[in-house]
């Protein structure tokens, strides 16, 4: 038996979408938190330089630690030589003003982190995590693989432009995602408008928390080499939106092209259900089985969104990898659903058989790889140059 990709298009009768807002931003990606569902897609799959925004991951990790209880918030880490040389003031970058040698803890290195985007707190906290600056890079690479961020690899612990740091828009939407959803405790240091630390007052950097939008999070972040970006986050009458932005050439800039598409997120869409609970979104086909197909459904509401102006279609496709062998459990995840307006991926759900289907007799099996190998053969000779 050979097993390939199987495409079930489905169109969705009148399931509007346009897309009528642009963004001088090079990448930009909005998200609607609880379906998934991208409200506007631009290069949000194509590399970019995270700059600071690649703090997020640090925080993360460190959030980890604390929760499962291997680190606590009162714990110390030492200010080392390097941490203060590299990542401190007189470095010119953003930094917590942190005093060589001396000892903090981990919480006020935190709102160093994310208030402050110190790059000694960065440093201080890799240092203390992973034993060197080196070895946490590599933890955070590990981290970044269990999260699902496919696409994104990092070099250092603090942003710092380099040519093999590269992550993408749809990746750091993951890891807001998720941090906002696993670290319900933590999560308000994000949303914190100041932060003194050795008598120096500064403000977080997130233009978002002073624009009544109802944002409160993520982190900011620039370097020569990225331009301006933001990961951020706003809650407006119970609906959360995730933004990433990125390529902006000001400070400015940045902050009115992510309050555009905030407010255009939170006023342009309307939510649809597309498929409820126990309905039948696709039929999958079965090899060996005493069916020949089996239906495929979904244990949650399918939601989107779709414009309350506009007139291209959205367009479901069910892909699964077939045709799949008997026997097959009910409730077994079987493929997904992938809802598209136009060419751009707007949100994707798992699929789950709606019934067992049993293994074949003997001539059964027997006649499905004869419509196997026949269908292969076609498949070979429909291509030959």
């Amino acid at each position: 038996m050979r097993l390939f990709l199987a495409v079930v298009a489905i169109v969705l009768p009148g399931a509007g979408y346009a897309q009528t807002i642009s963004t001088s931003a090079k990448f930009a990606l909005l998200e609607d938190y609880d379906t998934g569902a991208a409200l506007f897609d631009k290069a949000s799959e194509e590399l970019m330089a995270p700059a600071s925004t690649s703090k997020l991951l640090v925080a993360e990790m460190v959030f980890r630690e604390v929760k499962e209880g291997r680190l606590k918030l009162d714990d110390k880490f030492h200010v080392s030589e390097y941490a203060w040389r590299t990542g401190g003031a007189h470095a010119h970058g953003s930094a917590m003003f942190l005093d060589v040698k001396s000892d903090v803890r981990v919480e006020d290195l935190l709102r160093g982190l994310i208030i402050q985007s110190g790059n000694d707190a960065a440093i201080v906290l890799a240092e203390g995590l992973g034993g060197s600056e080196d070895a946490f890079v590599g933890l955070m690479n590990k981290r970044a693989a269990e999260l699902g961020l496919t696409h994104s690899h990092f070099t250092n612990a603090w942003g710092r432009s380099d040519p093999d740091e590269r992550v993408t828009a749809r990746d750091m939407a993951k890891l807001a995602h998720y941090i906002i959803s696993e670290y319900p405790d933590f999560y308000h240091y994000f949303g914190e408008k100041d932060f003194t630390w050795n008598k120096i007052h500064q403000m977080n950097r997130n233009p978002l928390l002073t624009m009544n939008l109802g944002a409160d999070g993520l982190k900011t972040g620039d370097t020569t080499e990225s331009g301006f970006g933001l990961v951020g986050s706003a809650v407006q009458d119970g609906q959360r939106l995730i933004l990433v932005i990125n390529g902006l050439k000001t400070a400015a800039e940045r902050g009115e092209e992510s309050r555009k598409l905030l407010n255009w997120g939170f006023r342009a869409f309307d939510a649809r259900t597309f498929f409820q609970p126990g309905d039948t979104v696709g039929r999958a086909r079965v090899y060996g089985g005493a069916e020949e197909s089996v239906e495929l459904t979904t244990d949650a509401a399918i939601k989107g969104f779709v414009p309350k102006v506009g007139t291209d279609k959205l367009t479901a496709k069910v892909v699964y990898l077939g045709p799949a062998p008997a026997p097959i459990e009910a409730g077994q995840v079987l493929g997904e659903v992938r809802i598209y307006r136009n060419d751009a991926l707007m949100l994707t759900a798992p699929l789950k058989t709606k019934t067992a289907v049993a293994a074949g007799g003997l001539v059964h099996r027997a006649f499905d790889a004869a419509l196997q190998l026949g269908e292969d053969w076609l498949r070979r000779t429909a291509y030959r140059p």
